[in-house]
């Protein structure tokens, strides 16, 4: 999916949880197969440029899909599957995908656990009792920094935004790219959710706030061009936002 996933296990070694770890690696190769823009062959791109049909493509490709209109119809269009008139599924696929790798550990045993999708991650339980897992959100405006520290139990958080890759989420309704926030963090019970609406507040800009405020069960914190930041009201149960409180990152 052109970055990089990490697994972290906080259980001794077994054979069942090597072979679980095995298929969640299995499972997301099989994913950037299906769902890769990137690969010519892929289901998704012959879909695109409608040489197939849906009903030919792998059965995951219509429940993807159908994430993508849901959350279309949430962020009221600021969400979409098809930026730029392409079809590109990228902003649900990547959550929904770890997702389904974090569900597949837990059905094997591995209840505690994290998987980390290039920045987005799935937290289940805790590394250890009583104690939480603590998830760093990079600073855009100062490198090398964090902007903030989500800390819970059984929850996701997804970021987007401009660090890694520049102005690359288009607004839907304009078709040119977001600036309005730099960065936006969503804290959701799924990745499946938070990933996609990440996306969708980013592509908001500055209504994302009022916006995230009437989402149920969702809190974010955003960064602007300016460096000032905004968070939702329940934000304060997982980050940590004064900049006394956050730690730097190790090196």
């Amino acid at each position: 999916m052109g970055t990089v996933f990490s697994f972290d296990l906080r259980h001794e070694p077994s054979e069942e949880l090597h072979a679980a770890l095995r298929g969640a690696v299995a499972l997301l190769h099989q994913v950037d197969a299906v769902f890769s823009t990137y690969r010519v062959d892929s289901p998704v791109s012959r879909l695109g440029r409608g040489e197939i049909t849906l009903a030919e493509c792998p059965r995951e490709v219509a429940e993807v899909l159908a994430l993508c209109e849901e959350a279309a119809a949430v962020s009221v269009g600021y969400f979409t599957g098809a930026p730029g008139g392409r079809l590109d599924p990228s902003g649900v696929v990547k959550g929904w995908a770890v997702e389904r790798a974090s569900a597949l550990l837990r059905a094997a045993g591995a209840t505690r656990h994290c998987v980390n999708g290039g920045g987005d991650v799935r937290v289940s339980g805790e590394p250890e009792p009583g104690r939480p897992w603590r998830v760093g959100v990079a600073d855009p405006c100062r490198p090398g920094e964090l902007a903030t520290v989500v800390s819970g139990r059984d929850l996701a958080v997804a970021t987007s935004g401009t660090a890694e890759r520049g102005p690359h989420i288009l607004n839907p309704h304009t078709g040119a790219p977001a600036t309005g926030l730099v960065s936006v963090t969503v804290v959701a019970e799924t990745l499946t959710r938070a990933d996609a609406m990440a996306t969708a507040a980013f592509a908001m800009g500055a209504a994302a706030r009022d916006w995230a405020e009437r989402q149920p069960g969702l809190e974010a914190f955003a960064v602007a061009p300016s460096g000032a930041t905004w968070w939702t009201g329940g934000f304060l149960r997982y980050g940590l936002v004064e900049p006394a409180q956050v730690p730097k990152p190790m090196l």
